[in-house]
């Protein structure tokens, strides 16, 4: 009973220093109580990663990207971004395109941006003689205000 009191008031003021008069059995603490035992880590290995972006790991040496920036006439913005979803499918299936996406301009809704990414210049000529892509060519002028494209070569 003493303990028990003593455990009651020791709690009340936070002081928990003397355990001594506790009866003996509170001395041992129940084996599901126990403290676990730190497991060991095994060390990992560090393996050094290429500082290369996920999109183009892997790429054939002589592969180029194409930036095109494109700003639709006003009124044909609707009209533009259906041509231009036109041309993802066929395109992706072509031999040598490793990339091909279409963006919206958030700010813009006018603008639009493709990103493609050819095995080589010579894919990306071949491209341009499909008949999705001539068909495209010949209704563009309609439909654009403006186009900016770039081809770029990864260099690191």
């Amino acid at each position: 009973m003493l303990a028990v009191s003593w455990l009651r008031n020791s709690y009340a003021t936070g002081c928990w220093r003397s355990l001594a008069i506790l009866p003996r059995s509170w001395s041992t603490i129940p084996a599901h109580m126990a403290k676990r035992k730190a497991k060991k880590t095994t060390k990992r290995r560090s393996h050094p990663r290429k500082a290369r972006s996920k999109a183009n790991r892997g790429l054939p040496k002589g592969a180029v990207t194409l930036v095109v920036n494109l700003r639709a006439r006003e009124g044909q913005e609707l009209l533009l971004e259906a041509e231009l979803r036109a041309l993802v499918g066929p395109t992706r299936r072509e031999q040598g395109c490793l990339t091909y996406d279409l963006y919206r301009g958030t700010e813009l809704p006018g603008a639009f941006l493709l990103y493609e990414v050819w095995a080589s210049r010579e894919d990306h000529r071949l491209h341009t003689q499909t008949p999705h892509f001539l068909q495209w060519n010949a209704r563009k002028d309609a439909l654009l205000a403006s186009r900016d494209a770039t081809f770029w070569k990864q260099i690191a």
